[in-house]
């Protein structure tokens, strides 16, 4: 069985685990369409995420240039200003990694995506592909995995969770949060709120 098919290019979901080179993880995954999850988790990743989501045509040029400035003056690490649709083009397409390469085929990798898909599509495709967890992709099977429950009925509080640690959960855990991650998850909240369920209705 196939995790998704995009002209020319085909993931069999038994084989992502060996593409990320690692061996020690049964990988955890189910397919389910966007009126199958809820839209707290819908509405947290586009608050973490993209908040530009529907305004941009894959790339957040403001986000960049505030990311530009922040890591010219920190040295706290790198900021990142990738969209989800960047995400989502890099997790479908390409490997991960920051080498120059990639970035640059990274550009019409997400132009192909915005081409040919709706916003929505983009990001059911998103939440069914993220990773959130070692082996564990999609919305539905890391719901199932950290709360016993399907992605249709994840709270605010557990949406805001898994989205706060996107998009690193190898590094921040959503079974261990870490400080920064249980107040990176109180933002979402704040932002979920700011943003409003009525987003979701422009997809």
């Amino acid at each position: 069985m196939y995790l998704f098919h995009f002209p020319l290019i085909w993931y069999n979901k038994k084989s992502l685990i060996f593409l990320q080179g690692d061996f020690r993880y049964q990988i955890q995954y189910n397919w389910v369409s966007l009126e199958n999850i809820s839209p707290n988790i819908q509405l947290a990743v586009i608050s973490s995420e993209d908040q530009r989501f529907l305004e941009h045509l894959g790339f957040d040029f403001e986000a960049i240039q505030r990311a530009i400035r922040y890591n010219e003056k920190s040295n706290k690490g790198i900021r990142g200003a990738s969209t989800i649709s960047q995400q989502t083009a890099k997790n479908l397409m390409l490997w991960h990694g920051q080498n120059w390469l990639r970035k640059g085929l990274e550009v019409p990798a997400t132009m192909l995506l915005e081409l040919t898909w709706s916003k929505k599509r983009i990001l059911e495709v998103y939440l069914n592909i993220a990773e959130f967890g070692n082996g564990i992709f999609g919305v539905e099977a890391a719901s199932r995995y950290y709360f016993k429950k399907s992605a249709k009925n994840l709270s605010q509080n557990e949406a805001a969770l898994l989205a706060a640690v996107l998009p690193n959960p190898i590094i921040y855990k959503v079974n261990k949060p870490s400080l920064l991650v249980r107040k990176k998850q109180t933002w979402i909240l704040r932002q979920m709120g700011n943003l409003g369920t009525e987003y979701l209705s422009h997809l």
